[in-house]
């Protein structure tokens, strides 16, 4: 039995879903954006590509936690 998905990486399929581009694109997407901390890249995600608050979130925490 595998333990359940957690942290951000449990939206990850609800915003693949949602928004019809893999993780892998907003991923390379967040890195390519010249901001660098973690609520300016949450308010661009909203603002820009329409993404709720969580996903947003969850997308930046993930990206930064990887080292962007």
């Amino acid at each position: 039995m595998t333990e359940p998905v957690k942290g951000p990486a449990s939206y990850f399929p609800s915003i693949e879903k949602k928004y019809g581009r893999p993780i892998e694109e907003w991923v390379e997407l967040i890195r390519s954006s010249p901001l660098t901390r973690h609520m300016q890249l949450v308010t661009w995600l909203k603002t820009e590509h329409g993404l709720g608050h969580g996903h947003a979130n969850a997308l930046v925490a993930h990206t930064l936690a990887e080292g962007k």
